[in-house]
């Protein structure tokens, strides 16, 4: 996320300096590696930890922040924000948009902040801005960079440059790790997603991802996850994880079960987690920036909601007819390739194969999730107006879904639109370009014709369940909603229990 000419130079000086230092020898240093699961007292095969249910509320929310650096990071922030303003009540309580968000996910820049607001929750909407954005975080990287320990640490085979990105974001979110969102009470699930290298496919930090490598997520620190999906390859270096699979009790693979034969996205998603349980075959997995893959943090979710077969699949522990509203909202802060490789015909330079092979693939990957959540979203809406009501139902006769996109594309003034467009995906960007981003995601947000009517369900929330209103199963796509990626938020989601606006705790302190 660092300009690719400004990264040429500072590798060019680093590796001279390295080379130096490697006359010195090689450093043995090893940086935090996860773990397997501990053993059990009884000598059987450990378990891996499933995530605990939560309990349901009449209102499941989610969001996806996508990658973008900080452009996606202050974009993104200035959502939250206005999801925070946005209050309505439940059972006479009051309570705001942002307070009923159970699930937040982030691609690279988008997992920067999403990982801070799962960490802080309302704190995030004041800190995250002098903490991160307002701060020369790119200079601060390269200052340590040359810190004669971290130039020893560089000579290690065990270490690269995405360690000192982890070691920065591990001041920021104040050593946490994942562990320490699910103990902290009203916290929202995090997803971060990776891209196995091997592969190519998305890997995101989840119980479902880490039980099919027999490790334990809850262990896992929250800086770890944020720079293996902000890993631009070439540019910062993969990150590492071991594969214990086989020392645990086996986890099932993904299997279509509303269908005889499997789905080609669940078979797919059975043959990735598939290349996992062989650790003899794989006993490492190297982790690079999340945008490769899947720049929108969504495609595992939509598949694996799929896998399920029905979007009531994933409220199995909701009473019946408790869900009346889920809200999906997706960020999209791409922008377009700085340079367009096509308009000479001079050889394209290496700054630029890079730029168009990694920026340029995810933007045709977000293109590949926005179809399938199209599809997806058909599907849902079919069955939610076939089902909502009836015996058995987690869904209300009145609930309804809402797919909101916002995309710096959204963005009403030509001018600033434009200027915003053109702001760099980088860890650091200007003051102004800061404070404007913040306001475009708010505004974007409002004026999204989708997310009005987001606002108009949720103040009939107090009124009286009567009969179900018109029924609107056109795609968002279909919609007059503005075109951005989408994630599969609220079906993934677990539900979440209304609370009233302000019972975000505090963070805890540093443990």
């Amino acid at each position: 996320m660092i300009p690719v000419k400004q990264l040429f130079q500072t590798a060019r000086v680093a590796a001279a300096v390295l080379a130096v230092a490697a006359l010195a020898g090689c450093s043995s240093y090893r940086p935090w590696l996860n773990a397997g699961l501990p053993a059990t007292s009884d000598g059987a095969p450990p378990v891996a930890p499933q995530a605990p249910p939560r309990p349901s509320g009449p209102v499941v929310a989610a969001v996806t922040l996508s990658g973008g650096g900080a452009r996606a990071a202050a974009f993104g922030l200035g959502v939250l924000r206005e999801l925070k303003a946005t209050t309505f009540n439940i059972d006479g309580h009051p309570t705001t948009l942002l307070d009923q968000v159970g699930l937040v996910s982030g691609v690279s820049g988008g997992s920067i902040l999403a990982a801070h607001y799962a960490a802080f929750g309302d704190e995030t909407l004041t800190r995250f801005e002098p903490d991160f954005l307002m701060v020369p975080f790119e200079a601060g990287l390269i200052r340590q960079a040359f810190a004669p320990t971290r130039l020893y640490h560089l000579t290690s085979p065990w270490y690269g440059r995405s360690h000192i990105l982890a070691q920065r974001l591990d001041e920021l979110y104040q050593g946490r790790s994942f562990g320490d969102l699910r103990r902290r009470p009203n916290a929202p699930d995090l997803m971060v997603t990776a891209t196995d290298l091997t592969t190519g496919t998305p890997f995101d930090f989840t119980p479902e991802q880490f039980g099919l490598i027999c490790s334990d997520l809850d262990r896992t620190p929250l800086s770890f996850a944020v720079a293996a999906s902000s890993a631009v390859p070439i540019l910062l270096s993969p990150m590492t994880l071991q594969n214990h699979a086989g020392e645990c009790a086996p986890v099932p693979l993904p299997r279509h079960t509303a269908t005889a034969a499997d789905d080609y996205r669940t078979r797919l998603l059975a043959l990735s987690a598939q290349s996992y349980r062989d650790a003899k075959e794989r006993p490492f997995i190297h982790l690079v920036d999340g945008g490769v893959s899947d720049n929108t943090g969504a495609r595992l979710l939509l598949d694996r909601l799929l896998a399920g077969g029905s979007i009531a699949t994933s409220f199995k522990d909701a009473p019946p007819g408790s869900i009346r509203r889920m809200v999906l909202i997706t960020v999209n802060s791409e922008r377009d390739l700085a340079e367009r490789i096509d308009s000479s015909d001079r050889v394209p330079t290496t700054g630029q194969v890079i730029e168009t092979l990694v920026f340029g693939a995810g933007a045709r990957e977000t293109q590949v999730t926005l179809a399938m959540l199209n599809d997806d979203e058909r599907r849902w809406q079919e069955e939610l107006m076939r089902t909502r009501g009836t015996p058995g139902s987690p869904f209300s006769a009145d609930a309804e879904l809402h797919i909101v996109s916002v995309s710096l594309h959204d963005v009403p003034d030509d001018k600033i639109r434009h200027s915003l467009l053109r702001v760099p995906t980088a860890f650091t960007i200007e003051a102004l370009d800061v404070r404007e981003l913040q306001k475009a995601g708010a505004q974007a947000l409002r004026s999204s014709v989708e997310f009005r009517k987001v606002r108009d369900g949720l103040a009939r929330l107090d009124e009286p369940l009567l009969s179900p209103p018109a029924a609107d199963t056109a795609p968002a796509s279909a919609r007059t909603v503005p075109a951005a990626p989408r994630s599969d938020g609220p079906s993934s989601a677990p539900a979440r229990p209304g609370r009233a606006s302000g019972d975000s705790p505090a963070a805890p302190g540093r443990s």
